[in-house]
């Protein structure tokens, strides 16, 4: 089985933050700078990971202010 893409990886690893709490509605993720260090990936696959928690409505983008955890129903 083909290893896992690094943006699919990187969004697995926000995904479960989100889902464990750790990351609130409303939260802050941490900046394009922040996530290309800390995971050393390139800023093609932030985005691309961002690009697809924003397609499950789990984060939204505020032009120039950042990305936010997403206000969740309850099930």
């Amino acid at each position: 089985m083909p290893a896992k893409a690094k943006w699919a990886q990187l969004a697995d690893y926000i995904r479960e933050r989100i889902e464990s709490g750790e990351l609130a509605p409303g939260a802050k993720l941490p900046s394009t700078a922040q996530l290309k260090q800390e995971h050393g990936v390139s800023q093609t696959v932030v985005r691309q990971a961002i690009l697809v928690l924003q397609t499950q409505g789990l984060v939204e983008g505020v032009h120039g202010v950042g990305v936010f955890v997403t206000e969740r129903p309850e099930d």
